[in-house]
């Protein structure tokens, strides 16, 4: 592979990886009392709390992925939350709950894989690491 392939697959990645998530937290700004009401739905307690963990996970990841700093753990934290979310909000009742829960199964092992390579060459967190070695 040469150099613009290499640099080019991992912000591509990081940008669709994160479109859900900067989406999902818009729709939760959007409307924060039918988000808490669904959250305590669920039985969970402190919606309020629960509800700013969720937009600050979602839309603050969200976008840290885009931009590509502090990716690693951004990444080990949506991969979490997709575990989390998974089994809370989706379960296995019922075939579409199946296949949310399988989608986020699925965007946890491409955050793992985040986790574990990095943001690639064009992020901020590549600019950070040229920038002290200078």
């Amino acid at each position: 592979m040469d150099r613009l392939q290499t640099a080019t697959a991992p912000a591509l990645g990081r940008v669709l990886m994160c479109i859900v998530f900067i989406a999902a937290g818009l729709g939760k700004l959007a409307d924060p009392a039918g988000t808490m009401g669904y959250i305590a739905s669920k039985g969970l307690p402190l919606p309020e709390v629960a509800y700013a963990g969720a937009v600050a996970v979602e839309l603050g990841g969200g976008v840290l992925l885009l931009v590509g700093l502090l990716t690693r753990w951004v990444a080990l934290v949506l991969a979490l939350f997709c575990l989390v979310t998974a089994f809370v909000f989706h379960g296995f009742g019922d075939m579409n709950n199946q296949i949310h829960a399988m989608k986020n199964f699925a965007m946890a092992g491409g955050f793992l894989f985040v986790f574990a390579n990095g943001a690639g060459a064009w992020s901020v967190d590549a600019m950070l690491r040229a920038r002290r070695a200078a």
